[in-house]
């Protein structure tokens, strides 16, 4: 296709995956109190720890529709991650045959487990996260923290785990259509681990180192399973193709192979 093709494929995708979550978003303004519940979590144990010096605040009139609002976008974003995953992975591969379409398969049914499980994991951090830089204040002080900036930052946290999870898939993927060899993929671990450092110290903050690895070592460790699938995958195409041509030898050995055309 032409750039111009591209560009209406972009559009119409982007369109799908824009209704997709509008539609998810209304399903998740419903569930934005159980949501805020745990959440809150962190914070009442902090409570537990310093007494009452420790509280979120809503300092506007329409701060708390706006965080219901923010938050019913964020979980559409969650419900709808199939559809999109989906419409991303359709993007980049428009080429595949159709019995190549089963990829397409494969990809959800290993993306959408990590994306939740990289949501998973962001939240499981999350806690550890506030918990430093709380520590941070003096006892006899009173913490107060923003409700918006404070949800923010525990969702903005969920979801950019939850996308870094599926990064080996994609992977995977472009290695099964034949754009990208294992043993590449594998030769550039030290990108990979350098840039798992980078995104980790950028999600926690720099005085939590120990949050920083917990991030990192899950992302690091899902590369390399993603190299190593990606380079039995070669070998399995190596021997196919060594196969392949051994048969035709052996056919054209024989005569019985049909001749090309102009030969």
């Amino acid at each position: 296709m032409g750039l111009v093709e591209h560009a209406i494929e972009f559009r119409d995708r982007f369109i799908i995956c824009l209704v997709a979550v509008v539609l998810a978003m209304v399903a998740g303004f419903f569930l934005t109190g159980p949501a805020l519940d745990i959440i809150r979590q962190p914070i009442e144990t902090l409570q537990q720890a310093r007494g009452s010096k420790v509280s979120i605040n809503f300092s506007n009139v329409t701060t708390a529709f706006d965080l219901r609002m923010q938050m019913a976008l964020t979980l559409g974003i969650v419900i709808a991650s199939p559809v999109w995953l989906y419409q991303l992975w359709m993007f980049l591969m428009p080429g595949l045959k159709k019995n190549e379409r089963r990829y397409a398969l494969g990809f959800l049914g290993a993306a959408i487990p990590l994306f939740l499980g990289g949501v998973v994991v962001g939240f499981w951090v999350m806690p550890r996260i506030v918990e430093v830089m709380t520590g941070f204040a003096p006892v006899e002080d009173t913490v107060f923290y923003d409700a918006k900036t404070y949800y923010s930052f525990v969702l903005t946290l969920c979801i950019a785990v939850g996308v870094a999870f599926v990064v080996p898939v994609i992977l995977v993927m472009l290695n099964f259509a034949g754009v990208l060899a294992g043993r590449t993929i594998l030769r550039g671990w030290r990108v990979a681990v350098v840039a798992s450092a980078f995104f980790a110290a950028l999600a926690t903050p720099a005085a939590d180192v120990l949050s920083m690895f917990l991030l990192m070592l899950p992302m690091v460790a899902l590369y390399f399973i993603a190299g190593g699938i990606a380079r039995l995958n070669d070998r399995r195409r190596e021997k196919r193709i060594a196969k392949q041509d051994a048969e035709l030898e052996a056919e054209l050995s024989s005569g019985t192979a049909t001749p090309i055309a102009g030969e």
